[in-house]
């Protein structure tokens, strides 16, 4: 209970208890569904680079189909929204106007297609909570000046964007990462297909380089902008951090831990993430030996994760594979292990492995 607890708070945004609609509501959420066919977007994502997937057998797909992306909430029962029915409401400090709208709203705006990679802050060392999927949604900070809103750097009064999901769940957003130029958006669709129940349908927040906890609301229906000093939202009445920028950090996908490859060249690979920072570099230990450089595989852009390979000349006998990741920033991924609590695991991924 207590880790299903800690992981809950990696959650793209959902309630304590959850809510869902059961019956004719259920129904009549189901079939707005099907019945939505997205408008193709104004901007278009450029296509993934020919050389963003690494080919070596083990490593995740570049798109994280959708079946497979990671779901961590404290939702009992999935929310099922009617989209005919769904309202948002932006309100609050430095909001000169009001608004209301509805999906229509949304759909008939100037639509954004993005690849963007989201992790769990609940997410340990090495673990399997990030997953990159392509998103379309509005710009929120078109939405938020067309309403008078402006950051904390421009003079605006509000720092922090709460967002509450239809069951109650509330999650508090810097507004001025919000409204830097990044791609934060209201996701109405996910890898080519409206929004799934359980990935927040009918919209959901999406902020690259935040912690889902801090940024990626699901079934939102209410944006209220208000400053950190006046208002803590669920997760940080519990201890976790107010802002939760996404740590730089790499993982190991192949060899498995315990696997027994054979002594000769053995392909060491995976993923490395620093979203809206970039990576610029991943090196590989063996054992204690030094740190040797990584093949990068083509960065598609600095908000989604990069994978990487390493030839490795393996000899026989027990050996600790050790991986480390450098942002663009110059930050290399420290080795000191934190848990996640307050604010993000951190240290560096490593595996155990047999050569035979």
């Amino acid at each position: 209970v207590i880790a299903a607890t800690a992981a809950a708070a990696a959650s793209a945004g959902t309630g304590v208890l959850g809510r869902a609609l059961s019956g004719a509501g259920g129904r009549e959420a189901v079939a707005s569904r099907e019945n939505i066919t997205l408008p193709p977007p104004d901007s278009r994502a450029p296509a993934v680079p020919r050389h963003a997937q690494a080919r070596v057998e083990g490593v995740s797909s570049f798109t994280t189909p959708t079946s497979d992306f990671y779901r961590v909430d404290t939702a009992l029962v999935v929310p099922k929204v009617d989209a005919t029915a769904w309202r948002l409401r932006i309100h609050g400090e430095g909001v000169a106007r009001e608004r209301t709208l509805t999906f229509d709203d949304l759909l008939r705006r100037k639509l954004i297609e993005r690849d963007i990679t989201l992790t769990c802050v609940s997410n340990e060392v090495g673990g399997p909570y990030v997953g990159n999927a392509r998103w379309i949604g509005v710009r929120l900070a078109d939405l938020l000046a067309e309403c008078g809103v402006r950051p904390p750097s421009a003079g605006g009064p509000a720092d922090q964007l709460v967002a509450r999901s239809v069951d109650g769940m509330t999650i508090g957003s810097p507004v001025e990462d919000v409204m830097d130029g990044r791609d934060a958006m209201l996701a109405v669709g996910m890898n080519g297909e409206p929004l799934p129940f359980d990935h927040g349908f009918p919209v959901r927040m999406v902020v690259p380089g935040l912690y889902g906890y801090v940024s990626a609301c699901k079934w939102i229906e209410d944006i209220e902008l208000t400053t950190f000093d006046s208002y803590d939202a669920y997760w940080v009445k519990r201890d976790w951090a107010r802002e939760a920028p996404v740590k730089t950090q790499s993982r190991i996908d192949t060899p498995r831990p315990f696997a027994r490859p054979k002594a000769g060249t053995v392909m060491v690979a995976g993923v490395a993430w620093a979203q809206h920072r970039g990576i610029d570099k991943v090196e590989v230990r063996v054992d204690d030996g030094p740190w040797e450089e990584a093949v990068l595989a083509a960065e598609d852009s600095r908000d989604t994760w990069r994978q990487w390979s390493y030839a490795w000349r393996a000899t026989k006998g027990g050996h600790t594979l050790t991986v480390r990741a450098t942002d663009r920033t110059g930050e290399v991924q420290t080795d000191k292990r934190t848990r996640t609590v307050p604010d993000g695991a951190s240290g560096r991924h490593s595996v155990v492995v047999t050569v035979d």
